[in-house]
């Protein structure tokens, strides 16, 4: 395909991407404020995310598999329109349950979406030129990532945070119609489909039992408690039982084979923490601008531009380094490297940290993301069977969702038991009447509106989430060295010059040419014995002499 065929074929993709990450994303900056009105308190806040990044998990490796066994477009399609009509749903929410059973829609079609679209760029791009349109598509994510949350201000200040989620709807219609016009994959040869129910039923239930108790633990029931032991042990089992059943299935959701390979070990261990940094920081860093610095939706939407132009350089430039050079592993390992040092700089935030410095330290974070988090996909493609690829490249997003998941389920409940210890030895230093309006304003533990709040109470409120944020970035930084060190051993492999399409191609003409020399050494092998032996029925005439002496055959 040449450059103009690919990005035709992209264009449906891309589209479809942009949306999911902006209906993702256009909620992020309003997110505290639709808390607030929803009257939920930190634990809702958390959920209202967590669901849509477990539904997300716990679906990718169901659409990769699904991706090896049926129609990709139609799959990429039926994930667009999922999450969509999810996103619009929840934006009739009455209360945050509600939100959180329609965020858990979006999370099921943006599963697919982050796995299919990785999937059906392989199968049209080789590994060497996939760097170059994998910057489009880092670029895409930041665009989405950045323009999201700004839109999602600008909205919410303008006609109300509802309309968040209704934006995106116009743009997912032209994006399904564009994929239907402009994605043309060769048909799949047909063959019989065993679908792996019981290992996608245990899975699921291991991690979703699993983020249900850490999101509830310390709130709801104490860590060291029975209800803690009921559900830590109910998804150890789960889990447990979903490897036996991986490694007798016939079609397996996830191969366990595959972690024989060390890139997509080492790849998936780099993931989870990936996934922790770039849902976390997403999370985390709305809530700081909001409750710890007192922006408005629209002003913290401004206020994270630095973080994404970080990814957006990142991701495109050196995308296109590596299409060009065909090396990776230096810039990866840098890209661990910037991870760490932009972590633990946000550690060090507080309510009263300058903005430029807030600013330098999101770049550099940004920048390393955007280093490492599509070239991860890139280099398990490269490395796995052609006949694993959907698999491989789902299980590398599902154990990033995983992590993000699992980081801002902990990292939450971190959020919240800070944030309430620090509010109330705040609290405990007021003025006696000072400490009623205090205790009367923030009754319930609902997440306040920080500008509403009388001028010593808010200044107490905001230290508290300032440094709130900075301990969560803070019990991030070991994750984020644990991805430098996967990093840096990952095998420094040459990147392939062959398509997805092709490389089955290639494998099927190397299976053919294997068979029919095996038919070939059987059929000289069959012909050399039938030329050794005495043809039947026939012998020497000596013989016929000495059997006729005899009266008959010995």
């Amino acid at each position: 395909m040449s450059h103009r065929q690919v990005l035709q074929a992209l264009s449906g993709l891309l589209l479809g991407m942009f949306v999911s990450i902006l209906a993702g994303t256009v909620v992020s900056t309003s997110l505290p404020l639709i808390i607030s009105e929803l009257k939920g308190d930190q634990s809702a806040y958390t959920w209202v995310v967590t669901a849509t990044l477990l539904a997300t998990t716990v679906s990718t490796p169901l659409w990769g598999k699904f991706a090896d066994l049926f129609n990709r477009k139609l799959l990429i399609q039926l994930a667009l329109g999922l999450f969509v009509l999810g996103s619009a749903a929840a934006g009739f929410a009455q209360n945050t349950d509600w939100l959180i059973v329609f965020r858990v829609f979006q999370g099921l079609g943006g599963g697919g979406l982050a796995a299919l679209s990785q999937i059906i760029m392989a199968d049209i791009i080789s590994p060497r030129e996939r760097g170059r349109y994998a910057g489009l598509f880092g670029g895409v994510m930041a665009v989405g990532t950045v323009g999201g949350p700004l839109l999602g201000g600008l909205i919410t200040d303008a006609f109300g945070w509802r309309w968040n989620f209704f934006v995106a709807l116009p743009v997912a219609i032209v994006a399904i119609m564009l994929i239907q016009s402009t994605l043309h994959l060769p048909k799949r040869a047909k063959r019989k489909v065993t679908i792996d129910y019981a290992g996608a039923v245990l899975i699921a239930g291991g991690v979703s039992l699993f983020l249900i108790w850490l999101s509830m633990a310390g709130k709801q029931f104490d860590w060291m408690s029975l209800e803690t032991l009921i559900m830590v042990t109910g998804a150890v089992v789960l889990l447990a039982a979903a490897v036996i059943v991986e490694l007798k299935a016939a079609e397996p959701i996830i191969p366990l084979s595959m972690f024989r390979n060390r890139t997509f070990t080492l790849a998936v261990i780099a993931s989870i923490s990936v996934g922790v940094s770039m849902f976390g920081t997403a999370v985390f860093l709305a809530q700081y601008m909001q409750l710890a610095r007192g922006a408005t939706p629209t002003q913290s939407g401004l206020l994270t531009i630095p973080m994404m132009a970080g990814l957006l350089i990142a991701s495109a430039f050196f995308g296109s380094l590596i299409s060009k050079r065909g090396r990776w592993k230096a810039i990866m390992v840098t890209g661990g490297v910037l991870a760490v040092v932009g972590t633990s700089l946000l550690s060090t935030l507080h309510y009263d940290t300058p903005f430029v410095l807030v600013a330098i330290y999101m770049f550099v974070l940004g920048a390393g993301i955007g280093m490492l988090m599509q070239n991860l996909v890139l280099v398990v493609q490269n490395s796995i069977e052609v006949r694993n690829l959907g698999v491989a490249t789902s299980a590398v997003t599902f154990f990033r969702s995983l992590g993000g998941t699992v980081g801002v389920s902990a990292l939450g409940s971190i959020l919240g038991t800070v944030v309430a210890q620090s509010i109330k030895d705040g609290i405990a230093g007021l003025a006696p009447e000072q400490q009623a309006v205090a205790a009367q304003a923030l009754a319930g533990g609902t997440i306040p509106q920080v500008n509403q709040l009388p001028e010593a109470i808010r200044v107490v409120v905001e230290s508290a989430y300032g440094t709130g944020v900075g301990q969560v970035f803070l019990y991030s930084v070991p994750l984020a060295v644990i991805t430098l060190i996967a990093v840096a051993f990952l095998p420094n492999a040459r990147l392939g010059t062959m398509n997805a399409v092709q490389r089955h191609g290639a494998a099927q003409e190397t299976e053919l040419e294997t068979e029919l020399e095996v038919a070939e050494d059987r059929l000289i092998s069959t012909s050399t014995a039938a030329v050794a032996l005495p043809p039947v029925g026939l012998s020497h005439p000596d013989e016929r002499g000495r059997r006729d002496a005899d009266g008959g055959d010995r």
